[in-house]
Formats: structure tokens, sequence, C-alpha cells
């Protein structure tokens, strides 16, 4: 479903701030794939992200999604095949349009926008019965501005929206960081609920290790921007936090490995 192949990205190549971001970095997912991404601040973790969105173009290697070579598309191009939801739960939706009007922009992604673009009623009865699945009470906000909605409910919202239209690869980039404890619980409930449903292949980065073990069937962990440590299956369930910190150390080679090290 998802190829890097040998990706290399410098930022401020040739100057004295140059930093190496992403270092011949390989990577493949599977169709149905869940994986969990952590690492240390500066790992690449959001590079890595963003690289596959076409934020930015590499320098070098190939990016493939679902057998076809993206690696030089630009990034509008790119969100055919995804779906993404930002750390920032500002971002992701058009805050003074509605809540039915933002639906309405994700369930037609794509598709050629007409002047006769109004919500019909079918449509309204549809998006009240997805948002009924988040349990949020918004079934019965659709005309709600969705700048007015808190944090989680935008989150849960916008995780909605990215998955309206079952992308090839679904990209959660720190998506519960700027959530209380109560409510992230809650958006990564949802998160797994959503995946599991629809069979959705992802990507999920995430600053707590505890989630990066309880989620997803897989979990990497990144560090100068490769992936150094790469576990599934059995083996995932059975991990710890102290067992993921010891296979950072031996994977890296430094015995400096700590949760806070990790977590920046």
């Amino acid at each position: 479903m998802l190829e890097l192949k040998d990706i290399c990205k410098t930022f401020n190549p040739n100057t004295i701030n140059a930093k190496v971001a992403l270092n011949h970095l390989n990577l493949t997912l599977n169709d149905g794939d869940f994986v969990t991404v952590i690492g240390g601040n500066g790992a690449g973790k959001s590079t890595m992200l963003n690289a596959i969105a076409g934020v930015f173009q590499v320098d070098s290697g190939t990016i493939t999604i679902d057998g076809q070579d993206v690696t030089k598309l630009p990034e509008h191009k790119r969100a055919a095949f995804l779906g993404r939801v930002f750390q920032d739960p500002m971002m992701g939706t058009a805050p003074t349009m509605q809540i039915e009007e933002n639906l309405a922009l994700a369930a037609r992604r794509g598709q050629p926008r007409g002047l006769k673009w109004g919500i019909t009623a079918l449509e309204r009865a549809d998006y009240r019965e997805l948002l009924k699945t988040l349990d949020l009470g918004l079934e019965d906000r659709l005309t709600a501005k969705v700048g007015l909605l808190s944090g989680g409910q935008r989150q849960a919202l916008t995780l909605l929206m990215a998955s309206l239209k079952q992308p090839k690869l679904l990209l959660l980039d720190e998506h519960t960081a700027a959530l209380d404890p109560k409510t992230a619980d809650k958006v990564l409930a949802l998160s797994d609920q959503i995946v599991q449903e629809n069979n959705l292949t992802t990507l999920m980065i995430t600053h707590n290790m505890k989630d990066a073990i309880a989620h997803g069937n897989r979990l990497i962990m990144m560090d100068a921007g490769r992936v150094v440590v790469d576990i599934s299956g059995e083996d995932k369930k059975k991990l710890t936090v102290p067992d993921l910190l010891a296979l950072f150390s031996r994977a890296s080679g430094s015995d400096e490995a700590n949760d806070k090290m990790l977590l920046s």
C-alpha cells in the first residue's frame, strides 16, 4: 500500500544550517496496517508524513501509494490518496463554515464544483447518521459553525472528514497531543473504531509510548531520519515501556534512551 524507498531530505543544504531530516529512509506498509510512529525531537516523524503528503519534494528516493509512484506529484494531487488529521484542532476544518458544509467539502473532494452546490436532504440525513457514530451530539448541530466546537469535537469531526472517502492512507500527526487526557482517550478510541471499520491503512505519530504500544498492529521508532525499531504482531502486544526504551538503546547505539528524550 505504501512504500518509501531510500528517501533522503536535507533542509537548508550547503549552508551552516543544513539539517538532514530523512536519511535513506525505507518503510513498507501493507494493506490494513495501523502503524504507530514514535521517536525523539528531530527524529523525522512529521517530516516523513509531510514527505508522503507532498508538502515538499524529497531530495532522492521514491514514494509509492497503492502501486502508483507519487514522488513527483504535488500536494493537491496526492490528496486523492490521503486523509490527514493534524496536531492542531484548528487545522483540517473550515471554522467559519457549518458542520454540514465541512462534511460536504470532504464528501465532494476531487469532484467538480458548479453553481448547484447546495446540500441535499439526503446528504443531510447521511451526515446526521455519520455524526451519531461520534456520540458527541453533533448530529443535532449540523448548522453550527465549526469554530464554536471544542478541540476534541473538532478533532473527532476532522477524523470523520479525513476518513469519509476511505483514503488509501490515513495520516494521524499527533492528533491528540493538544487535547486533555480524557478527550485524547475518546479521540483515540474513535480513531481505532474508524480505522477498523473501514480497514484503513494508517500511520499515527504519537508522543506517548503507552499509546504507541496500545494502538495499531505495528510500531516503528525513528531516530536521525531513519527507522531503528520495527515491531508487530504478538511481539508488539507484549511490549512494555521499559522494553521499548531498551530496544531503542540497542538499535540506536545510545545508552541514554529515556522517556523524556523519546517524547521531547
